[in-house]
């Protein structure tokens, strides 16, 4: 699943993409470019939403449903809603299908996957971003959560982010563990904009998640683990050369 993602561009460059964003106060937000962060952390990240009008605000990625009711289960259970299966949107019954209409995008300049490799102990990780655009945009879907923090009692906006089955150049990187081939549900910015209108049918929902990035779109190269305490900079993307690291199949 994606855990690790990346924005390593000014807040103002969304707006490139989303020009309908340009509404009063909707420049207010602040969030400063960074390399990497993970989910596990709960970490803010801006999102966009046509809640009440297209709006872009800091929601907390990870949603805590309600069937996790103490702090205990919160602990345990919280980071498998981190990420959500595209199919479950539209499978009865599922938490995922009754906020379908919660619709939301992620921004993104890239993100991050390990690599399993026959023969070696750990794992390798890359970066992969789109070839030919600084940003890109992530289908989510947002709820009110409980934020089982003492500093604040309120419900919180929350994410998820959508993930799909692995295009054939993601299928060949994230290649082991329970949720192999999987990647993030990456939206072309006219699909993003429709993933938006609210008046979306199942029918047409069903259409933009079907949608599979090319993988001659995007690009990708090994970088040191992203799951180790470093500084928050270019460095975490700077290409490392493993020896004997066997070529991906593009």
């Amino acid at each position: 699943m994606c855990y690790d993602i990346a924005f390593t561009v000014s807040i103002e460059s969304i707006y490139k993409y989303l020009p309908g964003l340009k509404a009063p106060g909707s420049l207010d937000i602040h969030f400063d470019p960074t390399w990497h962060r993970i989910g596990m952390s709960y970490p803010q990240w801006p999102v966009v939403t046509n809640h009440n009008g297209l709006k872009l605000e800091k929601y907390t990625w990870g949603p805590v449903p309600k069937m996790l009711d103490t702090l205990e289960k919160v602990k345990r259970q919280r980071q498998l809603f981190l990420n959500a299966r595209s199919e479950k949107v539209l499978e009865n019954g599922t938490m995922w299908n009754a906020i379908r209409h919660q619709r939301c995008l992620i921004p993104a300049t890239g993100f991050f996957e390990y690599r399993q490799i026959p023969g070696w102990k750990n794992k390798v990780a890359y970066y992969i971003k789109p070839k030919e655009q600084e940003l890109f945009f992530i289908a989510g879907l947002w709820a009110m959560s409980n934020s089982w923090d003492v500093d604040k009692p309120d419900r919180i906006p929350a994410f998820t982010l959508l993930t799909r089955a692995a295009n054939p150049l993601m299928a060949q990187i994230h290649n082991g563990g329970d949720n192999a081939g999987r990647m993030p549900m990456m939206l072309t910015t006219a699909l993003a904009k429709q993933w938006l209108q609210p008046q979306l049918t199942d029918t047409n929902i069903r259409g933009i998640i079907q949608y599979e990035l090319p993988a001659t779109q995007l690009e990708c190269w090994p970088v040191n683990s992203v799951r180790k305490v470093k500084p928050d900079d270019a460095a975490v993307i700077a290409p490392v050369a493993y020896e004997g690291l066997p070529a991906l199949q593009v």
